[in-house]
């Protein structure tokens, strides 16, 4: 069942704040990555280059466990399982741009590789929990 973010739980995610993205490999283990996240229209959006394991993780099992921390006090947190929802390259080099501007300054992503496809990753988050021991 979706959750919204709101309020603190979004503004974390709104801000250059970095997402770890838990999977599961085919061991059973977890493989955790952080990359950048995205918020909008109530869905948290990833991008990632698919020659990555994570997205195909994603793929494969449909839901993934993200936390986000905030980067000024690692103690406030929101975490939450998200369904794919959305697994598309439309948009995706543009949307890596607004990404690096985002958490670089930077205009265009500068770490791409010759050939590199983008894909975008968009979640519907379930059981979200924010924690804030400051308030």
């Amino acid at each position: 069942m979706a959750q919204k973010l709101e309020g603190p739980a979004r503004q974390l995610l709104e801000d250059p704040n970095f997402a770890y993205v838990a999977t599961m490999r085919d061991d059973g283990t977890p493989l955790v990555v952080p990359t950048w996240v995205d918020v909008d229209n109530g869905h948290v959006v990833l991008n990632s280059n698919e020659d990555r394991t994570w997205p195909r993780r994603l793929r494969e099992g449909g839901v993934a466990t993200i936390t986000v921390p905030n980067k000024d006090n690692p103690y406030e947190y929101v975490s939450f399982t998200g369904e794919l929802v959305e697994d598309t390259h439309e948009g995706a080099d543009e949307h890596i741009d607004r990404l690096a501007h985002k958490y670089l300054g930077a205009d265009e992503y500068p770490n791409r590789f010759p050939g590199e496809q983008r894909v975008i990753l968009r979640l519907r988050p379930d059981r979200v929990r924010y924690y804030n021991p400051n308030g």
